[in-house]
């Protein structure tokens, strides 16, 4: 009997084991990592572990949790968030449920992300603190749709982007935003933004921005509900109240009531009721009456001074100093001139990069040790006045991760410059067109690069406050920086439309044969669909590892043809794995996700514009290998080398050549040791 007894509660306790892990609530979402598996029993198991079971001693005191254990490539990073007002226990027992549960769900494999909805908990064989790059995004929408999409989404927007700057601003314990504001029907929408505290403002602003246009791509805008979980920050709105707003306490001077973003402070000395509350509701509806008032006096101040200083001038500026008052809204960028001359060592050719159709491009160094790519624009590009004041305003005021990003200007005399950030690995054609470094860019990296540009042109499209166009999408004009994230760049074409417009037509046509769409190329028309039309041929580049102007058969090396061509046959004719850039086949990559590229692209380059996808759908396409796609119907300019040619051919030769200003096909850009070719002729 004395025997029996601890035999019969040891088998009580994995009876109870058991029960308790079978018990635990199912993930909101979860994702299993593709970085490879652990054997039973091994040193990453035992890591996993202990560093599972101990990670829920390491709280920053606001419910971030972080924590690595092993060696090598047996060492277990681990990190877990819970919501920012979650209450401390509560917090824990949502970790510790994570903790159980991840690893049943995701059995044996190295990398697990799991979201509940107020705690996430992540764990991988790659430093997961500040890991931007990250994969395992989970989307969850209200399928409801408002009233009035319209009302509710000019409410919803400008909230949750006072709660991204709020969030972003918070400190390294906490970057947690709450708020509130009336959307259509008088209901109330309430938002929350989140990031891990290890990110700087600018990788949470950028998350949440990514998370945003994940969000914007599933097609749930206008949706009474909604949460992007991604492993570093959460973006999440609904019409019924999910935060504790109770634990929050407004700082002094108070902001306006649709922002909460101050740290969780525990109430020590709740009021009393009714007296308490009632007061707390008076101050509240006072506050928002005298800012609403001083926001109404300022704007009209504001009104009235611009419309005094266009009576008093009404004759468009012509020199430099009128120049420089007309981009004001960028005076805060603008560099001393000599600051920029020293940094760039007066401009020598040991620090030029590079030469476009507008001027040279030239790396700097500033005091501060800061790295710089300064854009000196040529005298005679072609570029004047009307289009330098168009990029530097344009991106002065855009602002997402996969785009170029404005650091600032110069004028002097005659000399203009725009200053970006520097981007180490410069542009993707200098990678993908040679066969050297091609071979670097594994299917991964190529797919992050595809995925990026979209996301870009999606903010341009749709995201940014005006509609933009870029109108000169190529490989050239892809930036890539150290992770190989890509940066779209050179916005000195672009166009600006108004939200109620969709297409315009231009006098002067502006671009890169084989990039430009037929109905651009020919008749001058464009619409975000031009630039959907230049995706897809990027994409097919990207793939192939070809230029478009000029694809060699792999089977008949001694002609070329145009690659949208070439690709419809063996799209066609079922060998479209021949366009398949060989580097990728030998690699034994995912064949099925490189087809469904190509699908994508050849979707993109249709020649009827209402056929081709909005850039929107492209993201949710490349995001959800679920969704099926639709046939392919002929790309424009289908057929061999000399029909793309004659095209080209009768355009330079049409009436109004002198207006075209483009960058023509020649047979020097097939050349496989032509690596980089700079556009000589003035866009």
């Amino acid at each position: 009997m004395s025997t029996g007894k601890p035999k019969l509660l040891f088998l009580i306790l994995i009876y109870l084991t058991n029960t308790i892990a079978s018990a635990q609530p199912d993930f909101r979402s979860y994702v299993c990592g593709d970085r490879g598996n652990y054997t039973t029993n091994s040193t990453y198991q035992t890591n996993l572990k202990t560093t599972l079971s101990t990670l829920n001693t390491t709280n920053s005191g606001f419910g971030f949790f972080n924590l690595s254990i092993g060696q090598a490539d047996n060492r277990v990073h681990s990190a877990a968030l819970c919501q920012g007002d979650m209450d401390p226990d509560l917090c824990l027992s949502c970790l510790h449920d994570s903790i159980i549960k991840l690893p049943q769900v995701c059995p044996n494999k190295k990398e697990a992300i799991g979201y509940y909805g107020r705690c996430m908990l992540k764990y991988s064989n790659v430093e997961v603190i500040g890991n931007m790059l990250m994969e395992g995004s989970g989307i969850l929408v209200n399928t409801q749709t408002a009233s009035d999409t319209d009302r509710f989404v000019g409410a919803l927007d400008p909230l949750m982007n006072m709660l991204k700057a709020a969030a972003a601003a918070g400190d390294s314990l906490l970057k947690f935003a709450t708020g509130n504001t009336t959307g259509s029907d008088f209901e109330t929408i309430y938002g929350l933004v989140q990031c891990t505290p290890d990110l700087s403002e600018t990788q949470c602003t950028d998350c949440v921005e990514d998370a945003y246009s994940e969000y914007v791509s599933s097609g749930s805008r206008g949706k009474i509900g909604g949460t992007v979980f991604k492993p570093v920050c959460r973006y999440s709105y609904d019409i019924i109240r999910f935060y504790n707003g109770s634990t929050m306490v407004i700082p002094a001077p108070p902001p306006p009531p649709i922002l909460q973003a101050t740290p969780p402070v525990l109430s020590t000395q709740p009021p009393l009721p009714g007296k308490g509350s009632n007061t707390t509701k008076y101050v509240i509806i006072v506050i928002a009456i005298v800012t609403i008032g001083v926001i109404i006096i300022v704007s009209i101040y504001f009104l009235l001074k611009m419309r005094r200083k266009k009576k008093q001038n009404p004759v468009p500026p012509t020199n430099t100093e009128n120049e420089t008052t007309e981009i004001g809204d960028a005076e805060s960028l603008k560099y001393n001139f000599n600051v920029v001359r020293v940094a760039t060592n007066n401009f020598s050719k040991e620090n030029k990069l590079g030469q476009g159709g507008f001027g040279a491009v030239y790396k700097g160094t500033l005091g501060d040790g800061r790295e710089i790519a300064v854009k000196r624009l040529a005298r005679d590009s072609g570029q004047g006045e009307v289009e330098f004041k168009n990029e530097v305003l344009l991106l002065a005021k855009l602002q997402h991760r996969n785009l170029v990003r404005l650091l600032g200007f110069s004028l002097e005399g005659s000399e203009r410059l725009l200053i970006y950030e520097f981007l180490s690995n410069a542009s993707l054609d200098q990678f993908i067109f040679d066969p050297n470094k091609r071979a670097l860019l594994d299917w991964k990296i190529r797919y992050k690069i595809i995925k990026g540009v979209a996301k870009g042109l999606l903010y341009l499209h749709e995201d940014s406050r005006l509609m933009i166009i870029h109108r000169d999408m190529k490989a050239g004009n892809v930036l890539l920086d150290a992770e190989m994230n890509p940066k779209i760049a050179d916005f000195g074409m672009a166009r600006l439309f108004n939200p109620e417009e969709t297409q315009g037509e231009a006098s002067r046509i502006v671009g890169t044969y084989g990039y430009m769409a037929p109905e651009y190329a020919m008749h001058g028309q464009f619409s975000v669909k031009s630039d959907v039309f230049s995706f897809g041929v990027l994409v097919m580049e990207i793939v192939t590892g070809q230029k478009n102007q000029c694809f060699q058969n792999r089977e008949s090396t001694e002609s070329t043809e145009y690659l949208l061509g070439f690709a419809w046959k063996s799209w066609r004719n079922g060998t479209i794995t021949d366009i398949i850039d060989p580097t990728l086949k030998a690699r034994s990559g995912p064949m099925n996700d490189i087809i469904r590229s190509i699908h994508i692209g050849l979707l993109c380059v249709q020649e009827e514009v209402s056929d081709r996808p909005t850039m929107s759908s492209v993201v949710l396409m490349l995001n959800s290998y679920s969704l099926s796609l639709p046939v392919p119907s002929e790309p424009a300019f289908f057929g061999n080398n000399n029909t793309f040619h004659r095209y080209v051919s009768s355009l330079t030769s049409s009436n109004d050549s002198a207006n075209r200003k483009v960058s023509k096909p020649t047979s020097s850009q097939c050349s496989k040791n032509d690596v980089s070719i700079s556009d000589i002729v003035p866009r």
